[in-house]
């Protein structure tokens, strides 16, 4: 969409989605966009760079910037993913905080007075309602309200797309004239390889355990498009110990073969070709606690 092409009153922005982990705000993005964008999992932490999410329709234009969840650092790795939260921030138009209502709290590690300090128009998406009595609902809403002075406070099940369509509504009311930043063909600035290392490193999230999936990053090293063939997809896998790699392939290689399998389905429903997945495994010690290491994995 050119200039031209825009209507007068065209809309367009950048809305931060901003929580503490597994909140659900991957999850709001996918359901937002009606498209999986962004890797789940039902373990915290699973998003660790921001993934732009772009909702084109005829009269506006919605960037969605899904975050890592909101943590105190522990190691290199958690200061580059909440740097990415700052910058979110401070790019945003408008910010949607999405919490978890079944945890019947506010997030307290989430200080939004000294995080929006030009006092940015947010909203409060509260998610997981309908894991919860609907007599709770009333109190926890009032509860908010004194946490913040946010514009609107929506109940939603992202899951369910329960409330989405209310969200999407809340944010073009506040969002600003302006031409589209991106064409509307375009879903996301991340190249095809971003989704298709993201969706392996899903795959490794939802068959491991404890501390092995949070030591892993995946790194497309080619990406082959071949006319009348399948595409050929090289990918390593990086753990940051011996034993972990291990576990990894697991015994004659039986774990690496089902997460392949599981990966290069996902990903030929998401380019909508066939391709060929191939996988290995390799130890980079101690990468989360290395800025230099960290660089050259793109943090």
């Amino acid at each position: 969409m050119n200039l031209i092409e825009t209507p007068e009153n065209f809309k367009s922005g950048y809305v931060a989605i901003i929580g503490l982990p597994n909140a659900g705000k991957s999850t709001l993005l996918n359901a937002l966009l009606n498209i999986k964008l962004s890797i789940i999992s039902a373990k915290p932490q699973t998003t660790r760079r921001r993934v732009l999410g772009i909702l084109n329709k005829a009269e506006y234009q919605v960037v969605f910037i899904d975050t890592p969840g909101i943590i105190k650092p522990k190691y290199k790795l958690h200061t580059r993913m909440m740097e990415q939260v700052h910058t979110a921030l401070q790019d945003a138009d408008l910010l949607a905080l999405i919490v978890d209502a079944t945890e019947h709290k506010h997030p307290v590690e989430v200080d939004l007075e000294a995080m929006n300090p030009k006092k940015k128009p947010a909203l409060l998406l509260l998610n997981k309602v309908d894991l919860i009595n609907k007599q709770d609902l009333l109190p926890l809403i009032d509860q908010y309200r004194e946490f913040y002075p946010f514009e609107e406070i929506i109940p939603i099940s992202a899951l369910k797309r329960d409330g989405v369509d209310q969200v999407e509504q809340e944010i073009v009311k506040r969002l600003p004239q302006h031409p589209p930043f991106y064409p509307p063909d375009v879903l996301s600035d991340q190249p095809e390889r971003f989704f298709v290392a993201e969706i392996i490193r899903e795959k490794i999230f939802e068959r491991f355990f404890q501390e092995v999936p949070y030591s892993t990053e995946v790194v497309v090293e080619e990406f082959k498009e071949r006319p009348g063939s399948k595409d050929y997809i090289y990918a390593i896998i990086y753990v940051e110990r011996p034993s972990q790699k291990g576990i990894i392939i697991g015994k004659k290689g039986e774990a690496l073969k089902k997460i392949g399998e599981a990966a290069r389905r996902e990903i030929e429903e998401f380019l909508g070709r066939k391709i060929y997945l191939e996988l290995r495994v390799k130890v980079n010690e101690n990468w989360r606690y290395d800025e230099r290491k960290l660089k050259r994995l793109g943090y």
